[in-house]
Parts: structure tokens; sequence; C-alpha cells
């Protein structure tokens, strides 16, 4: 056996493989103008999971089951094939509970919770922008899968031909990010340096005030 490859054990599954998918998940939403008559809806909105690559997810997704809010008909809905989305109507915000299935049963399924968002942020507004954009980044990690599950994840295709873009530029929003995170170290890193001088200088302060103290004491002391 190759060395480079994983070992199967003997319970099916491949030791030390370790495989990551990427995925987007989140829902867009568009004011229809007015609330509808008939029903008092005002957005319309679609919630979905992505593969954050370009790949076809059904390879190794059986289907993937959305849980929404007990007031729509049917709230349980299930897709199984790409795209993995459901598009509804409504007027409020509610949350989505979403389930990942695969097609080896033997891999537990991937729960994911996404909150609906309709109504637009100053942010948008100022901007103009018509369309609500809510959604994730995250990881599937499929540590020592089974050799069936391995050979699905391995065995990918690509989803499109074309260009495969997302709402949101995450890598933009990863440097935006780390640069925060590099900004707010600093800061904490001067507050610290600076609680330091300040605790330094009490101190210092301190050990005047005990001199004098003693000083004080010495020169109050009976003679002889």
């Amino acid at each position: 056996m190759n060395r480079s490859e994983p070992a199967t054990e003997s319970g099916g599954r491949v030791k030390g493989a370790c495989i990551v998918k990427p995925i987007v998940f989140g829902n867009l939403a568009r004011y229809f103008g007015k609330k509808r008559e008939e029903d008092g809806h005002t957005h319309t909105w679609t919630v979905y999971v992505k593969p954050y690559k370009n790949e076809d997810m059904s390879v190794y997704v059986k289907k993937i089951q959305f849980k929404l809010h007990e007031s729509y008909a049917n709230p349980l809905r299930v897709v199984t094939k790409p795209p993995y989305e459901i598009t509804e109507t409504g007027w409020g915000e509610f949350e989505v509970v979403i389930k990942i299935f695969f097609h080896d049963q033997v891999e537990r399924a991937i729960t994911l919770y996404h909150p609906i968002k309709l109504f637009q942020n100053e942010t948008n507004i100022m901007l103009g922008k018509k369309t609500v954009v809510s959604e994730w980044y995250d990881e599937m990690i499929f540590q020592d899968p089974t050799a069936m599950m391995h050979s699905l994840l391995t065995s990918t295709r690509q989803l499109t031909l074309g260009a495969h873009k997302h709402e949101t530029d995450f890598e933009e929003k990863e440097k935006e990010t780390i640069e925060k995170l590099h900004s707010a170290k600093t800061q904490v890193q001067n507050e610290i340096r600076e609680y330091k001088e300040r605790l330094k200088a009490i101190r210092e302060n301190i050990d005047n005030f005990k001199e004098e103290i003693r000083k004080l004491e010495s020169a109050d002391a009976p003679q002889g």
C-alpha cells in the first residue's frame, strides 16, 4: 500500500483522512413594495445551501431538509438535487432549521440554523440595494469517514461550467475580519502596556509614601 494513502480500518472507516467541504447558507429577500392584500405578505424570500466551491454536492448529499415556520403549509420541505433552496413569501422573520443528509447513512446528518432576514439595514438602504442578503460561510468536516463516504467526497464534479459566485465576497470579508482582529489585538496590547505603566507609577508612589512615613516615624521616635 502507498504510505501516502490513508489506511482503512476494519470497521470500514478511512483512518487519518480529514475532508473539508465548505458551504454557504442563508437567504435572499425582496420587498414587494406594499403589503399583499390576500394574505398580508410583504416579501418574497429564498433560503438555500450552496457549495462554496464549484462542485456538485449531490454526489455525496442525499437530500437537504428545510423546516419552515409552522404557519406555512407543509413546513417540512425536502430538496433532493441542486439547487438546494426553498422560495416562499411572508411578512415576518423566523428561524429555519436545515438538515443535510448524506448518501452514506452511517454519516450523521448535519444541522444548521438560519434566521430568515427580510428587512433592510441602514447600510443597504443608503446604498440603494433592493435585495436583502443574509448568508454565512461554514465547513462540513469529515474526520475518518467511511470508505464509501471517502470515495463520494473525493469524486465530485463541477456544478456549473460558468462562473461560480456568491452574493457575499467571503475572501474580502475574511480579510476585513483579520484586519479588525489585528487592530483589536494592537489596541489591547497598547492598553495593557499603558496599564502596566500606570501600575508601575502607582507602586512607585506607594514606595515613596512608605519612605516618607518611615522618615516621619524616625523623626518622632524618642531620642536617647
